[in-house]
């Protein structure tokens, strides 16, 4: 096996470096800021969502000195999507830090129940003094937490039948979609109502690896950094992890939880890998199923082929160059296509996002000695 590169390399590369620091900040999100720390204020329980795959890059910095202060649930959601045993030590880390820590799918109506029992007891002291209890749902843009609240709405729903013509949050695929504070009750004797807030991102990102993390998971909209650039760190990390590797056997093994029936839901459609016209029925499913094996042969054999060192940054580039070539083959794109490098790109970056490459948590767990935020 290659010889792995060492740590802090990716954040030197060239692709890296090349587009600055990434800054995402739309308008509306410096007053849903505002709006957010006046809430903070006289909220009683925040449930910070955070995309389980970038446990700490997920984190808003400008907010966590007001969250640590408050009672609080992290909810590493889409936990479908990430590794489940680097998730344990995820969830041991926090533990060790003291705080209270859960994986969720929001789109699981078990999962979700979970995380309020969580709730509910941490509450438990203030519920029979309090007559109405605040709770706060805050996260960067595209965690998940209109899904979280849409589920939370649905479960109250059936507790309480009055509620059931109240307005949902707005779900959306892309970054900052849910603009409005809004809030309705979940609970009565007592009163207990759940805030729907905007994701508010950092004006700036200082860590460009951080940022490309952020925009690989989609909570940095993929037109500000660059397909191509977002689909290149991808590789990096996929050869420096030597995740190719595992893909040996590729004939041995079909695809997984890719039919259409799935209970999962993604923002990312898979329908967007199929030919025109060709529906996502099991003939679909099947060309998918193919379509994956051929972009991890595509990884795998360049990277199997490699007598480079992969602690030196431009060979590293050279192999990331070569497997481009190989992805453009095994997805199907025309040679010429004028826009080929980013139909590539975007097609990649689809099978990650949906999971079809398989689970990771790109964040390294810290020492225990290392602090939340």
């Amino acid at each position: 096996m290659k010889k792995i590169v060492k740590k802090g390399l990716l954040a030197e590369m060239g692709f890296t470096k090349g587009g600055g620091t990434i800054n995402w900040f739309p308008g509306h999100m410096a007053a849903a800021t505002r709006a957010i720390r006046d809430r903070l204020k006289v909220s009683d329980l925040v449930i910070e969502v955070r995309d389980a795959r970038i446990p700490l890059s997920s984190a808003n910095e400008d907010l966590q000195p007001m969250l640590a202060g408050k009672r609080r649930v992290i909810a590493l959601n889409k936990k479908d999507l990430a590794n489940p045993n680097i998730m344990q030590k995820w969830i041991r880390y926090f533990d060790s830090c003291k705080q209270d820590c859960l994986s969720i799918n929001a789109h699981s109506k078990g999962s979700v129940q979970k995380l309020l029992a969580l709730v509910e007891f941490k509450l438990k002291e203030l519920i029979s003094r309090e007559p109405t209890l605040l709770v706060m749902v805050v996260g960067v843009p595209n965690v998940g937490k209109s899904a979280l609240i849409n589920s939370i709405h649905q479960i109250a729903s059936s507790r309480f039948p009055v509620q059931r013509k109240m307005k949902r949050a707005t779900v959306g695929p892309l970054p900052g979609v849910t603009r409005d504070i809004a809030g309705f009750k979940i609970a009565h004797k007592p009163s207990i109502y759940v805030l729907d807030t905007p994701g508010v991102l950092v004006p700036s990102i200082p860590d460009i690896e951080t940022g490309l993390k952020l925009a690989l998971a989609g909570s940095v909209k993929d037109s500000v950094v660059g397909e191509e650039r977002i689909a290149q760190y991808l590789l990096a990390v996929l050869n420096t992890r030597g995740t190719p590797f595992h893909w040996k056997h590729l004939d041995d093994r079909r695809m997984e939880g890719i039919l259409v029936e799935s209970d999962e839901k993604h923002e990312y459609n898979l329908k967007d890998l199929l030919p025109k016209r060709k529906p996502l029925d099991r003939s679909g499913v099947r060309y998918i199923e193919d379509l994956v094996t051929e972009v991890q042969r595509a990884l795998f054999v360049p990277l199997t082929d490699f007598n480079g060192s992969l602690e030196n940054e431009t060979d590293l580039e050279i192999l990331i160059e070569q497997q481009f070539e190989a992805l453009q083959k095994a997805l199907r794109i025309p040679h010429k296509a004028s826009e080929a490098r980013t139909m590539v790109s975007k097609k990649f970056l689809t099978l990650f996002r949906t999971g079809r490459l398989g689970p990771f948590i790109l964040d390294d767990v810290p020492d225990v000695s290392d602090s939340v935020s």
